[in-house]
């Protein structure tokens, strides 16, 4: 049978479910193709969704139009922001998740997104005519042709799972592995390596004593992942915290001959800055114990996730080094953790739409293209699912730049950098992170998207009345007069120092020690200000404070970011022979023949271009 679309997503986890949505929103016929409809955006690792840097890329996602944020929300049993005591470049939300009502609500989303179809198969080949690739044919010899085809496989590609000395092939417990697709891109001059990531063993929370562990509740006030403001309506869970000991230790490191990644049985490279519980007690020999989690998996069931243990050491030895932790000396176990090994493909063969240099119409996102994380997949997806769908449009493709999203630090970081390990968004990566809050993602986002049709007028409409009410309550804060006798004693209960003459309202607010709300109750026209923004006043009312507190901060930064913005507008790609340009080095020669960088600003971010190769292409630009 031939099945005929616009566009042809390839695996439905979190980077393909949010480029199918995003294709069909845009009008684009579009199918995703999945090898079990019953784990549509299976949570394969940790039930939560956000973090560090992560939770900046789902505010983004949403703002943008994508779905992460609102599932995220409606799934949500735990959410947290983290990094509260540093300043809000660095606030970063966090959710724990019902595992499989988080599935369950994407799938009843995708089936009710118009132009959108759903086919439960496997690819197996990659049908290419004329350089461009315009099909795949499947295990049950069905062939579909698309205008354009999204691989979004995950760990699926030859994936090889690790426990000890047993070797499982799959691309998920108990789910097998994707087998040909990889040889078949291969073969038209796409690279492709392999990766390794992991995952911890599951607990019965019924055998844990957690009275001999340190909980942690959740927090429960306006933040949301969804600018929408989705409620948060399931039971909210607790995690609980506990520590490895020394007796831990030994007992992992008596059984390191037999595991995967100390004895060859894995040759490729895990993630640095998630490392299996093996790992850290080699890498960190000098710690007698490491921090875990004890997570949740749902609102209802008993399974725990116990995160900071993943491992790939033989099951027996997890569960005997699990046992010496006091909390858990009776655990239980549903499955220990493993290893997996899978393929992915050079990033540095993409364009900035995420489709392919060498093959015309293939996009790629999520882990093949070497990252790890449901947000970092999520991000890439949406932006593949868009410049697919604008494809076929005639559209000019969308981008985002490194001042402008953390999705758009990610994809230059892949396309420029390339990776050598699983890549993961930190907040570090990102040069103008001032810029890139996780309050202001829809001010940032949402009116690019709703420019090309993504986004709808009800977050059109939203945002501009936020920006609105915001510029409102900025002016009244800077024009509004304070006296010392009516806000001395205020100030002093505030622990900050009191007034000797009067000022306006935006200089209280620059102190680190107050802040919009907390002075409201002791100054009448402001609360009555901001009892006017209804259910908004508290999210406009710390954006505002942001706004005010690091007015100097943003605008530094955003001088830096156009300053830099000035060097993307020279464009170099296809100008220059770089092997015969002697005034640049060896290393800057290779690496630019093989990237070919579209502008002087990306060339500049390539490892091991130096700022005298990149003053040498000016001159030659301009020349």
């Amino acid at each position: 049978m031939k099945f005929e679309y616009d566009i042809l997503v390839i695996g439905a986890g979190h980077a393909g479910c949010e480029a199918a949505a995003a294709a069909a929103n845009l009008g684009a016929k579009t199918c995703l193709m999945t090898m079990d409809m019953n784990k549509i955006a299976q949570m394969s690792c940790n039930p939560a969704i956000g973090g560090i840097a992560k939770g900046q890329i789902v505010r983004e996602i949403d703002a943008l139009g994508g779905y992460m944020g609102i599932i995220t929300d409606k799934s949500a049993i735990q959410f947290r922001m983290l990094n509260r005591s540093k300043g809000p470049a660095m606030w970063s939300p966090r959710a724990q998740c019902d595992r499989t009502k988080f599935s369950l609500l994407w799938r009843e989303t995708l089936e009710n997104i118009p132009n959108l179809h759903m086919w439960q198969d496997i690819a197996t080949e990659l049908i290419v005519e004329d350089g461009k690739a315009v099909g795949v044919t499947t295990q049950l010899d069905a062939e579909f042709r698309a205008r354009c085809i999204i691989i979004t496989a995950g760990t699926f590609l030859n994936g090889l799972m690790h426990v000890g000395k047993v070797m499982i092939e799959g691309g998920r417990t108990a789910e097998p592995a994707a087998k040909g697709l990889t040889e078949s891109i291969c073969k038209h001059g796409i690279r492709s390596d392999r990766m390794k990531t992991g995952t911890p063993v599951r607990l019965d929370k019924r055998s844990i004593n957690l009275e001999l562990t340190e909980k942690q509740d959740g927090e429960n006030d306006f933040h949301r992942f969804s600018y929408k403001n989705t409620k948060r309506n399931l039971k909210q869970r607790p995690c609980w915290m506990c520590y490895t000991n020394p007796e831990v230790h030994e007992i992992l490191r008596s059984g390191l001959d037999d595991s995967p990644l100390y004895n060859g049985q894995i040759q490729s490279i895990g993630p640095r800055y998630c490392p299996s519980i093996e790992t850290k007690i080699v890498t960190f020999a000098e710690r007698d114990r490491h921090l875990l989690f004890l997570e949740p998996e749902g609102e209802d069931t008993q399974e725990i996730y116990v995160n900071g243990f993943s491992s790939s050491l033989p099951m027996e030895i997890q569960l005997t080094a699990l046992r010496k932790i006091p909390a858990l000396k009776d655990a239980v176990a549903y499955r220990p953790g493993y290893a997996i090994e899978y393929d992915f493909f050079d990033p540095t063969q993409l364009k900035h739409t995420l489709e392919s240099k060498i093959l015309e119409n293939l996009f790629f996102a999520g882990q093949v293209n070497g990252t790890t994380g449901y947000e970092e997949a999520a991000g890439q997806g949406l932006i593949a699912g868009i410049n697919a769908a604008l494809k076929v449009k005639g559209e000019k493709p969308f981008t985002l730049k490194r001042d402008e999203a953390y999705i758009g630090v990610l994809i230059d970081d892949l396309v420029t950098k390339g990776v050598d390990e699983p890549y993961r968004m930190f907040t570090s990566r990102a040069e103008y992170r001032i810029l890139l809050r996780e309050d202001d993602a829809d001010m940032r986002l949402t009116k690019k998207s709703y420019a090309i049709g993504l986004a709808d007028k009800e977050r059109y409409d939203r945002v501009c009345r936020k920006e609105e009410l915001m510029q409102q309550l900025m002016k009244f804060i800077e024009e509004f007069s304070i006296k010392p006798n009516l806000i001395n004693a205020a100030l002093e209960e505030l622990g900050t120092t009191p007034l000797s003459h009067g000022c306006k309202l935006v200089s209280l607010i620059e102190r680190p020690q107050i802040g919009i709300t907390s002075i409201a109750k002791y100054i009448k026209a402001l609360n009555e200000k901001l009892e006017a923004l209804g259910d908004d006043r508290d999210e406009i009312a710390e954006a505002t404070e942001i706004q005010l507190k690091y007015k100097g901060y943003i605008e530094r930064e955003r001088e830096l970011a156009e300053k830099m913005n000035r060097m993307e507008n020279i464009r170099i790609k296809g100008k220059f022979n770089y092997g015969e340009l002697q005034s640049l080095s060896t290393e800057a020669r290779q690496k630019l023949t093989a990237i070919d960088p579209e502008t002087l600003a990306q060339a500049s971010r390539i490892p091991g271009v130096s700022p005298s190769d990149i003053n040498a292409l000016m001159i030659l630009a301009q020349r």
